[in-house]
């Protein structure tokens, strides 16, 4: 498994620059890594690509909207 503090993180084009709810993606070897970019030593959680990948496209597609 990669060393999450070596990986390259994303942080979510939602995040704005005066913190908050802010989420940042990596890839790992077989999973993605989803952690709070507010706390970079925090806990970070391990999603398959496919669950992050379907998740991403009802977000996309409006389906998860109230």
């Amino acid at each position: 498994m990669k060393d999450v503090k070596r990986v390259t993180w994303r942080k979510s084009s939602y995040s704005s620059q005066e913190g908050g709810t802010c989420v940042e993606l990596a890839n790992l070897d077989t999973t993605t890594g989803v952690r709070d970019s507010t706390d970079p030593d925090g806990p970070v959680l391990h999603f398959g690509r496919d669950a992050v990948t379907g998740l991403l496209n009802r977000i996309k597609s409006g389906e998860l909207d109230r």
